[in-house]
Parts: C-alpha cells; sequence; structure tokens
C-alpha cells in the first residue's frame, strides 16, 4: 500500500480526530502496534464472515498469533473458524516462492472448502519482499471463477483501528456494491408493514448478542441487508450499498465504510449501542428517525413501551442487589461510554473508567454521562488499575480478559466485558443477563474465603500471644 493510501486513511472526515490531534485515531508511534497490529485490526473486522476461507499470507506466527480472538457466533457456516495460511518459511522468502504458495492455497482452499469468497491478508514478511497479492488474488479470481478479495494490512502499516479501516477499505471497493439483494423474504412480510433494509457496521456478534435484538428488527420489519461483519454472509456484504440507512455499532474505526455509503449510495449513517435499555431504544428510535416512516415511529415506540416494561420487571430483582456498587471499568473505544450506560441503567455506580483506545467524542459522551469530574484512565497497567480501585474503593473491576489475572491475584471480583467473553449482553435480554453475572460475582462465597488471613498466620499468631 502507497503512502498517500495510508495518510489517506489517517485523515478520516467522518472520525473526529481531524479536529482535535489527541483523537484515539493519530499516527501510530513505535510500540504502539503491541495492542494489536494492522493485520490484527483487519482479520479481527472481517473474520465473522462465515462462509468465507480466510488465508493469511505470510509466517505460520501471524495466523497462530491471532487467529479466532474474538468471540463471534455463526447461526449457519463454520468455515470462518478454519486457521488457513501459506506458512511462508525463510527458504520461500529467499527463492522467491511467496505468490506461488499464495495461488496454490486459494486453489486448495477452494477445492477442499467450496467456499462463498476467498480472503487474502497480507502480513509484513511478504508485504517487505514486493510479493504482488492483488495481483495473485485478480488472477485466481479468473482461473477458478470465485471471488478472491485482497486485504492489504500488513502488521507495520499501524495500529488495530488502521487495520479495522483497511478492512473496509477493501470491502468497499472490492466487495460492497457487487450484487443486487434478493426479494423480501416472506417471514418478514405483512400486511399493510413496509420492509426497510439497514445495514449494521461494528456490530459482531460477540457470544451470539445480537441474536437478542435481532427479533426486534424482525418484528418491526427490518431487513438487515449487511452486517460488517457479525454473522455474515459474502452474499449479504456485496448488497450493502442499497440498503435505505446504517447504523455505526461498536467500531469508529469503520467509519469510512458508513461515510462512503452516504457519499456514492445516498445510505445515511447514525453512531449507537445496544448496551443498556435505554440505548437499545435510542438505536431503534433512530432507525426509525432515519428511515421516515411514521407507521414505523409509531410501531417503534409501541414496541419499546412493551419491552422495556418487561426488561424493567426481569431487572428489578437484580437492581435490589447490584444498588450502590462501585465498578470500575476498563475498556476501550465505544464501550467506555455505552457500557457505562447499562452499569447506570442497573444502579452500579461507575468510579472510572478506560480511554486507551477512545477517540475525543468517545470521551465527550463520557463526560456527559458521567459529569466532568469523572476519572479518565489511559494507562492500563496492572499497578495503576489497583491503585485506582483502592483510591476509589471499587468493589468490582469490569475489563477484557487480559486483565482478568491482575484483579483475581488481588483479590478482587472480575467480570470480562470484551470480546473474549462467554456471554451475551446487548438488548433488553442481554441486560438481564448482565445484571446476572454482576451478581453471581460480586455474590460469589469465594471473595470472602480468599480474603481471610490463611491457617498457618492465624495459628502463628495465636502460638505468638501463648508464648
Amino acid at each position: 500500500m502507497k503512502p498517500e493510501d495510508i495518510q489517506a486513511l489517517l485523515d478520516e472526515p467522518a472520525c473526529s480526530h481531524n479536529k482535535k490531534s489527541k483523537s484515539g485515531c493519530t499516527k501510530p508511534k513505535p510500540g504502539a502496534t503491541a495492542g494489536g497490529c494492522a493485520f490484527d485490526g483487519a482479520q479481527i473486522a472481517l473474520l465473522p464472515i462465515a462462509d468465507v476461507a480466510h488465508i493469511v499470507h505470510g509466517p505460520i506466527a501471524c495466523a497462530g498469533s491471532s487467529w479466532d480472538n474474538r468471540g463471534t457466533r455463526s447461526s449457519g457456516p463454520t468455515l470462518y473458524r478454519l486457521g488457513m495460511t501459506t506458512d511462508l518459511t525463510e527458504q520461500d522468502v529467499i527463492m522467491g516462492r511467496g505468490e506461488k504458495r499464495l495461488f496454490h492455497s486459494i486453489k486448495q482452499a477452494i477445492d477442499d472448502y467450496a467456499p462463498a469468497a476467498v480472503f487474502v491478508y497480507n502480513t509484513c514478511v511478504p508485504a517487505v519482499t514486493g510479493d504482488d497479492v492483488g495481483a495473485v488474488c485478480k488472477a485466481a479470481q479468473e482461473r477458478w471463477g470465485v471471488p478472491v478479495v485482497p486485504v492489504d494490512a500488513a502488521g507495520f502499516y499501524g495500529t488495530k483501528n488502521m487495520g479495522n479501516r483497511l478492512a473496509g477499505e477493501a470491502m468497499f471497493k472490492y466487495v460492497i456494491g457487487t450484487r443486487e439483494p434478493g426479494p423480501v423474504p416472506e417471514s418478514l412480510q405483512r400486511p399493510g408493514v413496509r420492509v426497510h433494509d439497514v445495514n449494521l457496521i461494528g456490530e459482531y456478534n460477540i457470544a451470539g448478542e445480537f441474536w437478542h435484538v435481532a427479533p426486534l428488527f424482525d418484528e418491526l420489519g427490518l431487513r438487515i441487508l449487511g452486517s460488517l461483519s457479525g454473522d455474515a454472509r459474502f452474499r449479504d456484504i456485496q448488497t450493502m450499498h442499497r440498503a435505505e440507512a446504517t447504523m455505526v455499532v461498536c467500531s469508529k474505526a469503520l467509519l469510512n465504510v458508513a461515510r462512503k455509503l452516504e457519499e456514492n449510495h445516498r445510505v445515511p449513517w447514525f453512531e449507537g449501542s445496544f448496551y443498556g435499555v435505554a440505548d437499545t431504544s435510542q438505536a431503534l428510535r433512530d432507525f426509525a428517525r432515519l428511515l421516515n416512516d411514521p407507521d414505523l415511529t409509531v410501531r417503534t415506540e409501541a414496541l419499546i413501551a412493551r419491552e422495556e416494561a418487561r426488561a424493567a420487571a426481569l431487572l428489578e430483582p437484580w437492581r435490589e442487589r447490584l444498588r450502590g456498587k462501585r465498578v470500575l471499568l476498563y475498556t476501550g473505544g465505544v464501550k467506555s461510554w455505552s457500557v457505562v450506560s447499562a452499569l447506570q441503567d442497573l444502579g452500579l455506580d461507575v468510579v472510572a473508567t478506560g480511554t486507551k483506545k477512545s477517540t475525543e467524542e468517545d470521551k465527550a459522551r463520557i463526560r456527559e454521562i458521567m459529569g466532568e469530574k469523572t476519572k479518565m484512565i489511559d494507562d492500563g497497567s496492572p499497578t495503576n488499575l489497583l491503585n485506582v480501585v483502592r483510591e476509589y474503593r471499587a468493589d468490582i473491576l469490569i475489563a477484557g480478559g487480559r486483565n482478568m489475572y491482575t484483579a483475581l491475584k488481588a483479590r478482587i471480583p472480575f467480570l470480562d466485558i470484551n470480546q473474549e467473553r462467554e456471554f451475551a449482553y446487548a438488548g433488553y435480554d442481554g441486560m438481564a443477563e448482565l445484571a446476572r453475572q454482576l451478581a453471581l460475582t460480586l455474590e460469589s462465597p469465594m471473595w470472602e474465603s480468599v480474603r481471610k488471613p490463611a491457617p498457618w498466620h492465624v495459628m502463628s499468631a495465636v502460638e505468638v500471644v501463648n508464648g
């Protein structure tokens, strides 16, 4: 990829980093890719497309270190769970065999698995040696008649967010707009109800959580034309240009796709969240607003009233058990504010939140929700997190899996909120699951046991007294 192309991606007009340089989209600095390189970000963004063969072109360590690190779920094909790599060796690099290995790898994937498409992820080594991945993919597509998409996202191009954006560029360049949508399925057709086609961008169906929300879309007559990329199919991504509205759910790094859909195909977009009762309701209202259908607006308000009443009944017992508990939330991006709203819905007091990967717009939303004096954490080192827990007397740490052992060694209750989690927290039903997991974690009898002095320490003290 040319330097000017990378610079163009850094200067995303729809992102707030253009207004203030301290945003999460600034140029990477040495060591900044420690939290995930551009290749990692690109693969994370596209791997949930379930019927595609994902081939990593590079040494096997690139595939092994990053495969399946997001707990996305599929309602059908499981091809995305297979790790495929060209496994370049030193001899391949020295002898210049990278392109040949890639061509044969694409053939093997097509012959063995008959995928809807093949995605080829370029990594650092072939990018440095100059393999023409785009030409190989074009030749393979012409040879076997299966779409072969190059995703040029070598790790040294930048951070994980840059990789997300590079993946979005590949989708817009090679996939979106290459097919027209099929007819509306009979399951969505209802007398007197107009069906609207919508997109979701940055929704990854972590732990299957979007399945809590999908029935609401079906009830309202909203057909999800394409989801980039939770529980997605290649043919769905191809038709995203025909949607009537787009919701950017999680990843601000994929704003380039939403912006280009609006500029090139007049598809309006908004940013929202499915975490928390209030945010889920607001997301449904925003769809009705953009689609400008009075009947849809009326039905949306009726559905929201019904679901909020049901959620209130489900959550009331949990609120009694959770009210007043103090939470340290250490995550990033949209979750740094969207999960705050969900926790406040449950009566919890969020004493501080992490902002390491948050943009200035994310931080502004945090201040709006939590107040101007809120504690924002950029330093996620174990020492700093534990100091914040002690200073603010937090009852629980909610963070990503990498922070779990920090909390457990300090005998602090911990709940995983990031992509590795096993439980689904989105939508109205997801709120009940979040409340349940919080209560089970906080009320576990384990904490009373592990905080007691060890038996041999107690015995030693008694022996000293009896001297």
